[in-house]
């Protein structure tokens, strides 16, 4: 009893660290239930090196740093030994697409280890780090009495593999109609998976003062949120009259969990968003006063097309068909179109989190009929 007190207690101690590069000292905080891939992305949030271009040296332990998959807590770090980090920056440099592997494998937990990942203590624990930790930025003002719908960016919105002369090329189809629509009962908030991410276009670039020659394909990095605002302004996202965007999230706000069967994967736990707007106030007459909550599990909707991304709350989330090929299915790609509908058929629900999601399409069928025969 006495060694499993004692386990836990070091899967929950905060460890600040000093990592030193290219001649300056940068403080870090982890947990010991964190990996050393959240440690690295910990350093890249303050050092802007990517965390695959980490190499991190540490006294007496050897090469254990190297694999990402290990967890804090398993290693003899001390916050009075100072760690050193090797690793360049690549602010808009051009690389070899080779050198960033695309990552579309998907896989089924299954319901029991779905449930057990989400309520496993140490991930609440993580969960309430971040929401400490991120914050979002408001776009436009949260709308009371609206439900809140949460996309995906890449293969959800939008085809980032594949290359074109004008980014509008890669967008899925009805993206605005479907965005126009759904704004009539929810609020929108975008929010990508991507950490560091290439720009696939072939034409000239300009961005951020750098020019690339149209005869090549050019890939350039850049960092997540800018990633995000970027290519949701180059869509029209961002300025669409017809409907506005609540808020945008990136990978720095997701956590990482660690399945049984499945090892340590990033997830987007919506009680984040739940927590940072908790509530609002109502004056219904001068001696009532209704407190309400914006978002929650009851009015929250989350689309993906990787099912592993709402693992904390699977009750809420919605795998979407990925949009893939852009050139070769744009013309027959109509998932925004039906997702409307299903959209439009369960606002009217005070609890959406009650509904199988994954039967959507059965239910918009349905809903369809219904107003047809009204």
């Amino acid at each position: 009893m006495a060694a499993e007190s004692s386990s836990a207690a070091a899967m929950v101690e905060e460890l600040t660290l000093t990592v030193k590069w290219s001649g300056k000292e940068y403080t870090v905080r982890v947990c010991g239930d964190d990996s050393v891939a959240e440690l690295k992305r910990r350093i890249c949030e303050v050092t802007n090196v990517l965390p695959k271009r980490q190499k991190l040296l540490y006294p007496k332990i050897g090469n254990k740093l190297a694999d990402d998959t290990v967890i804090l807590s398993q290693l003899p770090l001390k916050s009075s030994l100072k760690m050193t980090m090797i690793g360049t920056v690549e602010d808009d440099i051009i690389v070899d697409p080779v050198d960033d592997p695309e990552i579309v494998d998907d896989f089924e937990l299954g319901q029991d280890e779905a449930v057990e990942i989400k309520d496993k203590e140490v991930n609440k624990m993580k969960l309430k780090r971040r929401v400490d930790q991120y914050k979002i930025k408001l776009r436009n003002p949260c709308r009371v009495g609206k439900k809140l719908l949460v996309l995906d960016i890449d293969y959800t919105l939008f085809d980032h593999r594949s290359t074109a002369e004008n980014p509008m090329q890669l967008m899925r189809p009805y993206l605005h109609e479907f965005l126009t629509a759904a704004y009539t009962e929810y609020d929108i908030m975008i929010w990508s998976a991507t950490r560091f991410d290439i720009f696939p276009y072939i034409p000239v670039l300009t961005y951020y003062g750098c020019k690339f020659p149209s005869y090549k394909l050019n890939y350039v990095f850049l960092c997540s949120m800018k990633w995000v605002e970027l290519k949701m302004g180059e869509l029209g996202v961002l300025s669409n009259p017809n409907y506005k965007i609540t808020a945008l999230l990136d990978h720095l706000a997701m956590i990482t969990v660690q399945s049984d069967a499945r090892g340590i994967f990033d997830c987007k736990p919506l009680g984040l968003i739940w927590a940072h707007f908790p509530e609002h106030h109502h004056q219904v007459n001068k001696r009532l006063l209704l407190v309400s909550q914006f978002y929650s599990k009851k009015n929250t909707i989350m689309f993906d097309d990787l099912r592993r991304n709402f693992v904390m709350n699977p009750q809420n989330g919605l795998t979407i068909k990925p949009f893939r090929k852009a050139h070769a299915n744009r013309d027959s790609d109509q998932e925004l179109v039906k997702l409307t509908e299903y959209l439009l058929a369960i606002a009217e629900l005070d609890d959406i989190s009650t509904l199988d999601h994954s039967k959507w399409k059965y239910y918009a069928e349905d809903g369809l009929k219904r107003r047809r025969h009204a």
